[in-house]
């Protein structure tokens, strides 16, 4: 182990940089708990909870078109079969095509 008690013995294993953090009060506070709780010293933790977060970030699936309009979906009020029925699209191509006719050609 290294100064801090720790899984890895990060003071021996590689070197370590510093870095200066601010944080409001009650953040202080709350890392300052959970340290004691788990028996580790703040940069411990600190250092153990980014390493957590960086790996589940690694670990997330790229966005997919139903992430990016999930909120959309549902909200079309029309036949259930709308997005594979053909019938519906030459309807509506249809139905455009006599809209946009300037002059009736």
């Amino acid at each position: 182990m290294g100064i801090a008690k720790c899984d890895i013995p990060y003071y021996f294993a590689a070197v370590m940089a510093t870095i200066s953090l601010k944080v409001p009060d009650p953040l202080l506070q709350d890392l300052e708990a959970e340290a004691r709780r788990r028996g580790l010293s703040k940069s411990a933790l600190i250092r153990d909870t980014l390493r957590a977060a960086l790996a589940r970030k690694g670990m997330k699936k790229p966005l997919s078109c139903l992430d990016l309009m999930g909120d959309l979906v549902g909200s079309f009020r029309g036949p259930r079969d709308l997005s594979t029925n053909r019938r519906y699209l030459s309807d509506a191509i249809a139905a455009r095509a006599g809209r946009n006719r300037k002059n009736g050609r």
